[in-house]
C-alpha cells in the first residue's frame, strides 16, 4: 500500500474541516486524535511517521484537524471540548472510521465516536492541561512585567476568551477543561508510554521534535490492536 498522503474533508458546523490520509482505501481506517493545543504541534510530525508506519503495514489512519485548528476557517475561540467531540463524531461517521486512536488530551473527544474500538496513549486531564497552560501565560507575563495569577485568569476566562500560550480559548473550553476526563467506553486500550510503547514525551519539550523509535513502535502496536480488535 502507498504512503503517499492526501487530505479529505468532513463537515461539520457549516464548514469543511480535513483530515490527513494515509491508506483510506484500507478496511481498517483508524481515526487519530492528537493531543490538544500546543502539545498538537509537537506531536504532529512523530504522528504522520507512525501512519507512514501503518500504511506500509496495510492499516490505514487518519489524523484529524479539529475546528479552529491548522488551516480550519472556524475560529477556535468558539470551540470547546463539546464541539470538539461532536467533530470526531462528524469525521468518523463520514469518513467511516473502524478504530479510534486518541493520545494525550485526545482522550477527552474521542468519545465522540463510542461505539467504535479505542486505542489510548498516556490520556490526560483537562485539568492537567489547563494548569500547563495557565504556567506558560503567567511566566510569559512575569518575563514582561506583568502580574498574573492562575485565580485572576480563571475569573477573566469566565466573561470572554483569554490567550493561553498562543490559544485563545473561550469560556466554555476553559469551563470544560476544569473537569474533563477522559470518558469511559466500551471497546478500550490504553497504553502507557514508555512500557507498553517505547518512546519520549515529545508534548513536553520546548520546539517540536522527532521521534523514528516513538513512531515505528505506535505504527507496530496500532497495527497489531486494530487487526486483533476487530471494528
Amino acid at each position: 500500500m502507498t504512503s503517499r498522503p492526501d487530505y479529505r474533508p468532513y463537515r461539520y458546523a457549516g464548514h469543511d474541516e480535513h483530515v490527513l490520509c494515509f491508506g483510506a482505501g484500507s478496511a481498517r481506517r483508524i481515526l487519530i486524535i492528537p493531543p490538544l493545543f500546543d502539545e498538537m504541534n509537537r506531536c504532529r510530525r512523530m504522528l504522520v511517521q507512525a501512519m507512514r508506519g501503518l500504511a506500509e503495514r496495510g492499516a490505514g489512519s487518519l489524523l484529524i484537524d479539529l475546528p479552529g485548528c491548522n488551516e480550519s476557517l472556524a475560529g477556535l475561540q468558539q470551540q470547546s471540548l463539546s464541539t470538539w467531540r461532536e467533530a470526531v463524531h462528524a469525521a468518523a461517521t463520514q469518513l467511516d472510521a473502524t478504530h479510534i486512536a486518541a493520545l494525550r488530551g485526545g482522550a477527552l473527544i474521542d468519545n465522540g465516536a463510542a461505539d467504535l474500538p479505542h486505542w489510548r496513549l498516556a490520556p490526560a486531564k483537562g485539568s492537567g492541561l489547563l494548569k500547563t497552560l495557565f504556567r506558560t501565560r503567567i511566566a510569559g507575563d512575569r518575563e514582561a512585567g506583568r502580574a498574573t495569577s492562575e485565580a485572576g485568569l480563571i475569573e477573566a476566562a469566565k466573561a470572554a476568551p483569554i490567550d493561553l500560550a498562543g490559544n485563545l480559548l473561550g469560556p466554555d473550553m476553559v469551563a470544560e477543561l476544569a473537569s474533563a476526563e477522559p470518558a469511559t467506553v466500551a471497546q478500550l486500550t490504553v497504553r502507557t508510554l514508555g512500557q507498553e510503547v517505547a518512546g519520549s514525551t515529545l508534548w513536553l519539550r520546548a520546539e517540536p521534535q522527532d521521534d523514528p523509535a516513538m513512531s515505528a513502535a505506535i505504527a507496530a502496536d496500532l497495527d497489531q490492536w486494530s487487526a486483533s480488535c476487530g471494528g
